[in-house]
This record gives C-alpha cells, structure tokens and sequence, in this order.
C-alpha cells in the first residue's frame, strides 16, 4: 500500500487548509474537509477537526482508498464508517476520518477541497439552483448533486452524477467541492467558482445590545462571537427563511433544527417557556441575537454562518428545506455524534 506522501504539497495543502479555514466565508467551526492522494492512500482531515488549526495541529488522517470505494460500490454500510478504512500504524491519536472521505475518495483528482462556502450554499439552497449555477459557471465542468445526507447516501448522489473531467460539484443545501492535480490548482479554482457565485449580503442595522441584555435578563444567555450573526435577526427575509426551517446539516448539528424567533414582546424566559427547550439561539427582531450561555463556539460560527448565508439568498427564491426525516438521521447519526461530542468543549 503506498502511503508516502509528497511533503512539499502536503506543507502546501495545510497551509491552505489553515487559510480556508480562518476565512467565516469559506467554512465554519469543524466543518469543511481537504485531502491530499498518496497513491491508494487518501490523507483527509479529521472529524471534529478545524481546517484553521491545520498548521498548528496533526489534523490529518490516513486512510486506505481502495477497500473504502469497494464498499461505496457494494453500498456497503462500512462505507458510512470512514474510521473502519483508516491506517492505524500511521495515526497513532486514534483520529476518525472526516464523515467526508467517501466524497473526496470518489474524486479522481489528487487533491480536493470541500468548502461550506457561503456564496454557495446561499445558491444550493434555492429550488432553482442548479439552472442559476450553469448561467454562471460557464467554462467550467461542474456537476450538481441534489441533497443526500452525508456519507454513503451523498457518495452514491455524487457517484451518479460525475462524469470524467468533472472538478466542481455543487452540493445540494450543503456547500462546494473543487478538485485538481496540484494544490495550487485546487486554490485557483476554489477561488474563481466562489467568485463566480458570489452575491452581495443585504445590509441591516446595527444590533441593539442593550436592548437584548434587558432581553436576557437572568436568563444566562450572552452575545453571539461575532457582531456579524445579528444580522439574521435584523433583516426581515433573512429572519422569515431562518425561521422556516433547516437549510444545511451543520446548522442542524451545531444549532439544532430550525431557528428560534423571539415573539413580539417575549423576553429569553417567555421564548423557554413558549418552546419547553433552551435552544441555541434566539432571534429578536430589531434587536439581534442571543446565544444560550453554554454554547459551543461550533455554535457561535454556525450562527454567524446563518446571518451570511440568508443574507444572500435572493427574497425572491423558493428554498429547499430539509425535512424532518433528514433532520433527524443527522441528529441520530453516530458520526455526526461523534463530532458533536468533539465539539461540545471547544
């Protein structure tokens, strides 16, 4: 099995990674996943990992890519368990594989980029995504992939869409993949797709934060990290999509389903008791949001995530919720668990 790898565009892919990864825009918290073939070996992120910490930490994990497409092929459950293909001599921390793998493996291209990349998802989850996305990726070989849960399901999506030559997929209500033979090549095109899908974010108002302490009251409930995820709560589109539902999984693993909206007159207290549960987060119109006071900063970067993506959804578009069944397999999913667990200290 050949698992040597080439350290100069290994030192190229983190250092990418590290930047991927302090970008909001491009991928939040844990999410989003970059790899690197040796060979029949695929080095891949770590589950429950960040992409921003791939210079200063050990975040890749080894993992034996012929056995792991065979079952993709036989549609073998294995497949949905990544850690099961993993080279234990070479990761010696025990680290699970990115729940991803099947995805970067079913790429034939030596390096891939798998991105929650804002501008993308805000088109992923439109009804009429796939035909706005060919008006704007003309030149390039990209395929669209309608959701499926990840793991095997999406892998078996994608594996019936791709076709030779392809080096972008559109994820349905989940984000972007971009491929290539170098690390350098996967940059460039990572950058000219989000680029070419890019939209403006409405503008909204200052968030008023005294009015939300008074909101908090004795609550527990803090200020979001960043300034930027008040934005949800303060633009009424955006507070009106928030609402409806789920739009993309780690939303659903990092807040929960849905999002909670703060009823006229309803303090932190009034929303609890309305709910029966403590959610995450809580959107006050006009006024910004709320963090309940244990959250995770997986959280925090998802809810900053919320504001940027439905801030550049077109007020016009019909949106492709998740239902229930699908929010419930990611909250019920072991690896999305795992992951979960990852992050509840963080």
């Amino acid at each position: 099995m050949a698992t040597t790898i080439d350290a100069q565009e290994m030192a190229a892919l983190r250092a990418l990674s590290a930047a991927i990864g302090a970008d909001p825009h491009l991928t939040q918290a844990a999410g989003g996943n970059t790899s690197l073939k040796a060979g029949d070996t695929l080095w891949i992120k770590a589950s429950g990992t960040w992409l921003k910490d791939a210079l200063t930490d050990d975040i890749m994990v080894p993992v034996a890519m012929g056995p792991l497409l065979e079952a993709v092929e036989r549609r073998d459950p294995t497949a949905d368990k990544p850690q099961a293909f993993a080279i234990g001599a070479l990761n010696p921390r025990g680290l699970r594989p990115s729940i991803e793998t099947t995805v970067h493996a079913l790429m034939p291209q030596r390096v891939v980029l798998h991105v929650h990349c804002v501008n993308t998802i805000s088109l992923a989850v439109q009804t009429d995504c796939e035909a706005e996305a060919r008006r704007r990726l003309q030149g390039i070989a990209w395929a669209y992939v309608p959701y499926r849960r990840p793991g095997l399901p999406l892998a078996q999506g994608i594996a019936a869409r791709l076709r030779p030559g392809t080096d972008v997929l559109i994820l349905g209500n989940h984000g972007l993949v971009v491929a290539a033979e170098t690390v350098a090549e996967a940059e460039r095109l990572l950058y000219r797709v989000r680029s070419l899908l890019a939209r403006p974010a409405r503008e909204t108002a200052n968030a008023d934060t005294a009015a939300l302490a008074a909101l908090a009251g004795e609550s527990g409930y803090r200020l979001p990290a960043d300034v930027e995820a008040h934005a949800v709560a303060l633009d009424a589109d955006s507070r009106r999509m928030a609402e409806a539902g789920s739009l993309y999984p780690d939303h659903v693993i990092f807040l929960g389903q849905g999002s909670a909206v703060a009823r006229s007159g309803e303090q932190v207290a009034d929303v609890i008791a309305r709910l029966g549960t403590k959610p995450a987060a809580i959107l006050f119109a006009g006024a910004g949001v709320l963090m309940r006071g244990d959250a995770s900063s997986g959280a925090d970067a998802m809810q900053r995530c919320l504001a940027d993506v439905t801030a550049r959804i077109d007020t016009k578009a019909q949106l492709n919720y998740l239902n229930a069944a699908e929010n419930d397999e990611l909250v019920n999913w072991d690896a999305e668990q795992y992951r979960q667990k990852l992050n509840a200290a963080v």
